[in-house]
């Protein structure tokens, strides 16, 4: 009689990388997310410790069993549909990463709009006062300051959590010498005039819309950075006569609008005296920003 072999006993397949993104990427899919393939992979990239290169170039590297466990917990929350953003902590916005958490809005593409209006009429190397309202995450704020290296700013928030995650982001990008973050209801306390820019993407979401909204946003962003009244357009009546108060003349100021809203807070704007009121679209092609100059004071025939 021939010998029995011992046989080893059936071993698990290790999940891959590509294994793993699949399953991650169908997962999202049944759960209703709306870019379940760059979801997955960037979720798989934090838990796997992986790059997008290392997926492409190496798409069969097993993952350890602990790495497949925090996949699989990261992807539970994902499916939750809590934002990704606030399942890893960051976001990038412009040209740079920002911490996010449930207290501020995450930065979203079409915001960047406002940078493309307005950088280009700020100066490069003057010395600028910028000013941002409901400044959140900092991210309009801090992405200027950035790009204008001799401007300093000051970001105003009434949420004081908000204000934290700013202060945060300032310090992580080398700009909190250069950075104020004030406590403080729109522009009460501040000096008249005092200004060179002002930016603010105020809440403009109507409030009956609210329900409807993604969970994404409905469920984990916070509702006073979202709620822009009746008709959303409650913030700018507020804003557009302090936003001209504190601006000094020849001042720019721009703010992000929702969908349809850009005629009336351009009017508002116009009725409020400015003479030149710009709209900006979006990648998306929809107006998305309204901008314009405080007109400048007319100089007396001595200052000629």
């Amino acid at each position: 009689m021939r010998p029995r072999l011992c046989r080893p006993r059936n071993r698990a397949i290790s999940e891959t990388l590509v294994s793993a993104w699949t399953a991650a990427r169908r997962r999202l899919e049944s759960a209703g997310v709306d870019s379940p393939a760059i979801d997955a992979r960037l979720l798989l990239e934090a838990a796997a410790g992986a790059t997008r290169t290392d997926i492409l170039t190496d798409p069969h590297r097993p993952l350890t069993d602990e790495q497949s466990a925090q996949l699989a917990a990261l992807i539970e929350r994902r499916e939750r549909r809590e934002p990704v953003s606030q399942i890893l902590g960051s976001k990038g916005f412009w040209k740079i990463l920002l911490r996010v958490t449930p207290d501020v809005l995450t930065p979203r593409p079409e915001t960047e709009t406002l940078l493309d209006a307005l950088l280009p009429e700020i100066p490069e190397r003057q010395p600028l006062r910028v000013l941002d309202l409901g400044v959140g995450s900092g991210a309009i704020l801090l992405a200027i300051l950035i790009e204008r290296p001799a401007a300093v700013g000051l970001g105003v928030d009434v949420s004081e959590e908000a204000l934290a995650v700013a202060r945060e982001n300032a310090a992580n990008l080398g700009l909190a010498s250069r950075t104020a973050l004030m406590r403080g209801d729109w522009t009460a306390g501040l000096e008249p005039e005092s200004f060179h820019v002002v930016v603010s993407n105020p809440p403009y979401i109507r409030s009956g819309d609210l329900a409807g909204l993604a969970p994404e946003v409905r469920d984990h962003e916070p509702r006073i950075a979202l709620d822009g009244g009746a008709d959303g357009l409650d913030a700018y009546r507020t804003l557009v006569p302090q936003i001209l108060s504190v601006l000094r003349p020849g001042g720019l100021f721009g703010v992000e609008v929702g969908v349809g809203q850009a005629s009336d807070v351009a009017a508002l704007f116009s009725e409020a005296g400015v003479s030149s009121v710009n709209v900006r679209n979006d990648l998306g092609d929809r107006e998305r920003v309204v901008w314009g100059v405080k007109k400048a004071l007319d100089k007396s025939p001595s200052d000629r």
